[in-house]
């Protein structure tokens, strides 16, 4: 827990920093709790005490609990979506309508206190609504006490039992957990399918489970000695006694607590040159024990590329743990499948570890500002997995770009603004916050020069760490560092599905120059980038500044009259030369979103 000594003081510099309020608060949750897992049955028995921090302005009359295992039931909300939605996701279909009694998830809440009162509550779907025996004044902290018991559903999406590729338990979203509460208030959404907000917190959690199990996931293990299986200090030898094992982790300053767990896990360990501890469980399978060898030196590498470009890991752990049903990021940890050519292990890993900054340390909520999280994570993993890897792409991110084209022409786009659950078709959802969300960065370096980003996304990572940051508060960091002003680049790309389109409409010989006329055919604004290539061979830039920026870029030699948005051409003036003009073309580096480039270029026959 070394690298967290600083963490406190970072919070009181940065705890008055605005977030649409005048000062910037958070809720906080302390969890102690402690699982009895009976494997024959897949279910458990579990006391929590949550000792909750009200830090808002807000003096709460009620909390809401999510009870995510409800899902898995059939007639739930997730259910009926996907039997209901025109593209669901092949892995859920119509599989939760046909679970067995013995196959359903459930959390059932047996009681609840408040300060050692009893409260009263009620369940709907995957939310539990308490009455609360006395209103949480701000500033005030108050706990609560509650026993449960719950069944592991046979594994469908990101949680459960018994994965396709034969992992026993994939523990995420397991608990009852108090949902966020923030300066837009309570964020007690269903669990339909899309992603989730935590509050921040400290984790005390002990599992007690069947001894033949390896168990990996959130938090640093607090009685290695006891359990073994390549967790026990150097020289130690552990003797397993009885039937069970009780396995005791604490995770400090996350907002979300996972674990996987099965008996034929192979457990290896690397520590980084950071000296971050880099933990591995994977089957002892012939299959895939090669990729996951090799994967480890790699995953050092993709660990220091994300050191140096957004800023440093901060916990003295991460664990890369074969489970789940694809690859989904969880606090200190993530869950993957591993039966994959060691290509798409690489992959997937770059970017589910990218995760561990953008999302469980740049705490985003993801069910409104989800291209905030796989946006961010597409952008930096895919130039992670462009250098590590040497592919040596002149645009790494061009796949991404056409990804959101064919969005864009679509006829399904929504606003980014749309509620993860609320989009028509999955489509839609996933285009919009991976490829859409990822060529926002990349374009904002068109924008403010690729420097900028880079600095950028640094000083979001410092100011914002261990917070929950809005798309505001990133772009308006992107203006401090670059001095733009980008409040029109974030409402129409976030807000609206206005597009970028630019054209070469007309070009003519003056007297003194050659007169191109570019025209804006689509509603988004832009600084445009002209390349003319001469007959000799040569070229030059020009650049065109956008009126509403009140900035421009100051590594360009040839800076014309800036370009209102209002007016729907542009007269660009090339000096006569002693040669003459062989072609022109708009934003040859291709980083602007342009849906049309076929307009873009003109040469001179």
């Amino acid at each position: 827990m070394k690298k967290l000594v600083l963490i406190t003081l970072l919070l009181i510099v940065n705890v008055a920093f605005a977030q649409n309020t005048n000062s910037y608060w958070q809720q906080h949750v302390d969890y102690t709790m402690e699982i009895d897992m009976d494997v024959k049955v897949h279910q458990y028995k579990g006391q929590q005490e949550l000792v909750y921090t009200n830090n808002s302005p807000d003096t709460l009359q009620k909390v809401f609990y999510h009870l995510y295992f409800n899902a898995f039931q059939p007639e739930s909300e997730m259910d009926v979506r996907s039997r209901t939605i025109k593209d669901p996701d092949p892995r859920v279909g119509d599989r939760i309508s046909k679970l067995k009694e013995d196959e359903i998830g459930y959390i059932n809440v047996n009681s609840l206190k408040q300060n050692n009162k009893i409260l009263d509550y009620k369940v709907e779907g995957t939310v539990l609504e308490v009455e609360l025996d006395q209103p949480i004044l701000p500033g005030q902290s108050t706990t609560f006490n509650m026993k449960f018991d719950a069944q592991v559903p046979l594994q469908i999406r990101r949680s459960g039992r018994d994965n396709k590729e034969g992992i026993a338990y994939s523990m995420t979203q397991w608990y009852p957990k108090m949902a966020e509460y923030d300066f837009e208030g309570w964020h007690a959404d269903p669990y339909i399918g899309r992603e989730f907000h935590g509050v921040w917190g400290d984790f005390d959690v002990k599992i007690t489970i069947d001894k033949d199990y390896i168990l990996g996931g959130s938090g640093y293990l607090q009685n290695p000695n006891e359990i073994g299986y390549g967790y026990e200090d150097e020289g130690v030898k552990v003797k397993r006694k009885g039937k069970t094992l009780t396995w005791h982790f604490v995770a400090p300053k996350v907002h979300d607590f996972t674990w996987a767990a099965d008996p034929d896990y192979i457990h290896d360990k690397l520590v980084a040159e950071d000296g971050t501890v880099l933990h591995f469980l994977y089957q002892d399978d012939k299959k895939i024990k090669e990729n996951w060898k090799k994967l480890q030196p790699k995953a050092e590498e993709i660990l220091a590329y994300f050191n140096e470009n957004i800023g440093p890991y901060p916990y003295d752990q991460y664990s890369i743990i074969q489970g789940g049903d694809g690859g989904m990021e969880y606090a200190m940890c993530t869950l993957i499948t591993g039966e994959r050519s060691f290509g798409s292990l690489f992959g997937v890993t770059a970017h589910e570890m990218a995760h561990a900054w953008f999302q469980h340390l740049l705490a985003t909520n993801e069910a409104q500002h989800e291209w905030m999280d796989e946006g961010f994570t597409t952008y930096i993993s895919t130039l992670a997995e462009n250098e590590i890897m040497q592919q040596e792409k002149d645009n790494p991110l061009a796949r991404t770009y056409q990804g959101y084209f064919q969005l864009a022409k679509s006829g399904i786009e929504q606003p980014q603004t749309t509620h993860a659950d609320r989009y028509k078709r999955n489509a839609a959802y996933g285009i919009s916050a991976y490829s859409k969300g990822a060529v926002f960065l990349s374009q904002l370096g068109y924008i403010i020069g690729e420097d900028n980003l880079k600095q950028t996304l640094k000083r979001y990572y410092d100011v914002w760490k261990f917070k929950h940051p809005t798309p505001n508060d990133f772009i308006r960091i992107a203006e401090k560092v670059s001095g733009a002003e980008l409040s029109w680049y974030l409402h129409d790309w976030t807000m609206t599905t206005n597009v970028v389109d630019y054209a070469i409409k007309d070009l003519r010989v003056a007297d003194n120059a050659t007169i191109v006329t570019l025209e804006r055919l689509g509603l988004t604004p832009m600084p445009i980038e002209v390349e003319v290539t001469y007959s000799t061979g040569e070229t030059e830039m020009f650049y065109i500044p956008l009126r509403i920026m009140r900035w421009e870029k100051s590594d360009f030699e040839n800076t014309v009259d800036d370009w209102a948005w209002a007016y729907p051409t542009y007269d660009l003036e090339i000096p006569t030369r002693q040669y003459t003009v062989k072609s022109i073309e708009i934003d040859p580096s291709q980083k602007m979103a342009d849906v049309n480039r076929d307009n873009n270029a003109l040469n001179q026959k």
